[in-house]
């Protein structure tokens, strides 16, 4: 990359930041539509102090995104967004600032990639038990790409398949008929629980937040996770998230003595929508990057 930026990063961080930062989103290592370079240059485009890289169960964006960091003078931050369950829901641990080269924690995450790969599976089948003409390899040639090591396919690449082929009008209603929770091709495998992914965060060296609570739909269960793990943070503000989500979980950082983060949960535009939230559409003051290195 030619040279737009003349600072250097000090241990990661861009000296003087200020400004907002998005810290979650995804990139096509997971089910993101963008390369991680890509998503970087979005974020400088957008006016951003720094974005967080936080795929799924992979961290095979990371490198890409922190060469592209130090051309576009923004602060990348090294991310991971974990698959966890409990309490009969799942649930995500996003974790920053990790070693993403650290040997065991890549074993970790392969091992949960592998998990992955069982559980779409078991969704094509069940897919094909409803009559559905589909197949893994088909929704591997929809990336129209090679799938790189250590990259990973997720839902929404089905959810994409099943578009093309005219079972669903987009990818929420793929979600809703056949990949959400409760829908009719749902699959959830054994997963770890999340206080073993916050511990096998902080042995990487970062921090670990819990995800989007207000997903979960049990605010009780958000407490029972929290009581029970070393979370470092909470993801207060999430595209998903309406003013009095924000407002709860504001009150439970500060019950817990938790840092408030937030993020966009960028995934890029599928159908011509944008999944979740665009960049730089939901931010946290980038002050919050001292607090989570």
């Amino acid at each position: 990359m030619g040279g737009i930026n003349q600072k250097q990063p000090v241990d990661g961080i861009f000296p003087g930041d200020k400004g907002r930062c998005d810290l979650h989103t995804h990139t096509q290592a997971s089910d993101g539509m963008q390369s991680p370079a890509e998503n970087v240059r979005l974020a400088r485009e957008k006016g951003l102090a720094a974005v967080a890289i936080t795929d799924h169960d992979t961290v095979a964006g990371i490198a890409e995104a922190l060469e592209a960091g130090v051309h576009y003078g923004i602060t990348v931050v090294p991310g991971v967004e974990i698959s966890t369950r409990a309490g009969g829901r799942d649930i995500h641990v996003l974790g920053y600032f990790i070693d993403f080269q650290d040997s065991l924690f890549l074993s970790r995450l392969a091992e949960l990639r592998d998990t992955r790969a069982h559980r779409n599976e078991a969704i094509i089948e069940k897919l094909q038990s409803l009559g559905i003409d589909i197949s893994l390899d088909r929704v591997i040639a929809g990336l129209g790409r090679e799938l790189m090591p250590d990259e990973s396919i997720g839902r929404p690449h089905i959810a994409d398949e099943l578009v093309r082929l005219g079972h669903a009008s987009d990818m929420r209603d793929a979600f809703d008929k056949y990949l959400a929770e409760g829908a009719a091709a749902f699959v959830s495998p054994p997963r770890i629980a999340p206080e073993e992914a916050c511990q096998w965060i902080i042995e990487a060296g970062g921090a670990p937040v819990l995800a989007h609570p207000g997903l979960y739909g049990d605010d009780e269960l958000v407490r029972a996770v929290l009581g029970r793990s070393n979370f470092k943070g909470i993801e207060v503000f999430h595209s998903d998230h309406g003013p009095a989500e924000g407002e709860r979980y504001l009150g439970l950082a500060a019950e817990y003595g938790l840092i408030v983060t937030g993020g966009s949960d960028f995934h890029g535009a599928r159908q011509g929508v944008i999944f979740h939230g665009d960049i730089g559409s939901v931010t946290v003051s980038a002050d919050v990057l001292i607090e989570l290195k």
